[in-house]
């Protein structure tokens, strides 16, 4: 669990991007597009999911990507080359399943675009036809771009003000491609709002469209219950049952709700001196 390499992706305006790439051969060999890792950077640290970003079978390694944002990330952030995790458990969740659909249109918002790097260059790699819209506020906040270009056929960005691609959002562009032809599938991760829009971009016309939840965990092996998250009417957990869901049959006022409630209380917390 020994941190290899860390490296800064974004440090501006107050938004700090890091990826860590950590020794950990068993996670490395079993790890799948889609999963992710719980880690506890101390003995007396919360838990917090990170998706497996990359993998290096042959150096046993595998590599996560997060932003300071809470307290237990900005101790992450503080953390150097040669320290050691507390714990990490992994893979945990169900993998995507990968497989040729035609074509596909894979959308990433922020640190979102971490969770879709794996996806993308394994479904390439099935065969796929891959359609990539990459979403940031800014130019300066875009992480992946050089990597996702790579793994796809189309690439297009959107940026909130303009500094780079197209002025606007990704569903704005989602939304123009799926009105000139037909996409098997489409697979959304990013910010609650940018995936519920997906959701409803998507269901216009009638197109399969996967979302990978970001609900609260603690435990993350189905044993608290604070992932749930309401599919089609019925309770499941993100952890264990998810983290992907059928985008159309999410109840994401509730999921809004719900990822809220410990605002306040991660606001204050947050004004430590992480050292």
């Amino acid at each position: 669990m020994k941190i290899l390499n860390k490296e800064t992706l974004i440090d501006t305006g107050g938004v700090r991007i890091g990826k860590l790439e950590i020794l950990s051969q068993d996670i490395a060999l079993k790890a799948r597009p889609g999963q992710f890792v719980v880690l506890m950077t101390s003995e007396k640290g919360e838990r917090i999911p990170l998706t497996i970003v990359e993998r290096d079978l042959s150096k046993g390694t595998i590599k996560l990507i997060f932003q300071e944002a809470g307290l237990t990330t900005k101790i992450l952030g503080a953390m150097k080359t040669g320290d050691s995790l507390y714990s990490l458990v992994g893979p945990l969740g169900h993998p995507t399943e990968i497989k040729k659909y035609g074509k596909i249109v894979i959308v990433g918002g922020g640190v979102g675009i971490a969770e879709i790097y794996p996806v993308a260059r394994a479904m390439k790699e099935a065969g796929n036809h891959i359609t990539t819209i990459l979403g940031a506020r800014s130019k300066d906040l875009l992480i992946l771009e050089n990597e996702l270009k790579s793994a796809s056929d189309e690439f297009y960005v959107a940026t909130d003000d303009g500094s780079y691609g197209r002025k606007g959002f990704t569903t704005d562009i989602l939304e123009e491609l799926l009105g000139k032809g037909k996409y098997d599938l489409v697979y959304s991760v990013g910010p609650i709002p940018m995936m519920k829009r997906s959701s409803m971009v998507t269901r216009k016309f009638n197109t399969k469209t996967i979302v990978s939840l970001n609900a609260i965990m603690v435990d993350a092996t189905g044993m608290c219950g604070c992932c749930r998250v309401t599919v089609g009417g019925k309770t499941y957990f993100s952890c264990v049952d998810g983290p992907e869901f059928d985008a159309s049959l999410v109840d994401w006022e509730e999921l809004t709700k719900r990822n809220r409630i410990y605002d306040d209380k991660e606001k204050h917390i947050c004004r430590l001196n992480i050292t």
